[in-house]
């Protein structure tokens, strides 16, 4: 197979993958709460198993399982707080889980760095678990459930990945950030925020859960977000030597390389539209 049959094989494999992940995700969340509790949850339990397999490769034992479980659990509780099944209160169950962390690595008696895989457990939390779990705000932003806001920042996000993947590979010459990704490039930048703009236009003409400014806002929050969200998980990749978070997206890699720029920018996006 020639290197341009290649690249086409590729290419054809990205989208079909891309437009089967869009159905599942943009169709969980016009069929209700329920279905978009499902899907994500699912997503965000391989994106954290994903992690921490990651930490593996470079040595580090964090509590793959408990940690996992314990990103679950927050996500849940979040969603049965914001959709006023339970009252917030239950929410102060997380802390004796995270505090169980400590208590499990007593047990571990060929752990010779604990307190190094501890904090790894919980990078985990954080990393993955915790934006998450953020989501669960934005879906019922109004008092009740919305699809309007999540699936809002998921099409500025595609959109702003879209731009930047044929600008770079059309006019990227200037290196973004050289050191931690060689490929990214300022022109690939510009055009992932120039198309995410441009589908914020469109969203504050059909959705109106949010004002138009603040559409605009989230989309310039969700470009530079995202871009830094790359380059970290670039980092992280490159720290130990791979290429791909994973292979369970064909054509994307793994779960983290897909939601990677969600995971970084839902905090900002939730700060912006709830406090400001």
């Amino acid at each position: 197979m020639t290197s341009s049959s290649k690249k086409f094989s590729s290419l054809g494999q990205r989208a079909i993958t891309a437009f089967l992940g869009a159905v599942l995700i943009l169709g969980s969340l016009v069929v209700g709460k329920w279905a978009y509790f499902g899907v994500f949850f699912v997503i965000s339990l391989f994106s954290q198993v994903e992690f921490y397999q990651l930490t593996r490769l470079d040595d580090k034992f964090p509590l793959k399982a408990w940690g996992t479980i314990i990103g679950l659990i927050i996500f849940v509780l979040s969603f049965l707080v914001e959709a006023s099944i339970i009252p917030l209160k239950y929410l102060l169950i997380i802390f004796p889980f995270l505090a169980s962390v400590f208590m499990i690595k007593l047990y571990k008696k060929n752990d010779l760095t604990p307190f190094t895989n501890v904090a790894y457990t919980f990078l985990g939390i954080i990393y993955v678990a915790i934006p998450f779990s953020l989501l669960n705000i934005l879906a019922f932003h109004n008092g009740q459930f919305s699809y309007e806001v999540i699936m809002g920042m998921v099409l500025i996000i595609w959109a702003s990945d879209t731009g930047a993947y044929f600008a770079g590979i059309t006019m990227g010459k200037r290196k973004l950030f050289e050191r931690v990704s060689p490929k990214k490039t300022w022109e690939g930048s510009i055009g992932g925020g120039v198309l995410a703009l441009g589908m914020a236009f469109l969203l504050s003409k059909f959705f109106h859960d949010l004002m138009p400014y603040e559409w605009f806002t989230a989309a310039i929050i969700i470009v530079i977000a995202g871009i830094y969200g790359d380059l970290v998980e670039s980092l992280f990749k490159r720290t130990i030597e791979i290429k791909d978070s994973g292979t369970a997206i064909p054509g994307h890699g793994g779960f983290l390389d897909r939601f990677d720029s969600l995971i970084l920018a839902i905090p900002f996006i939730v700060v912006f539209i709830e406090i400001f």
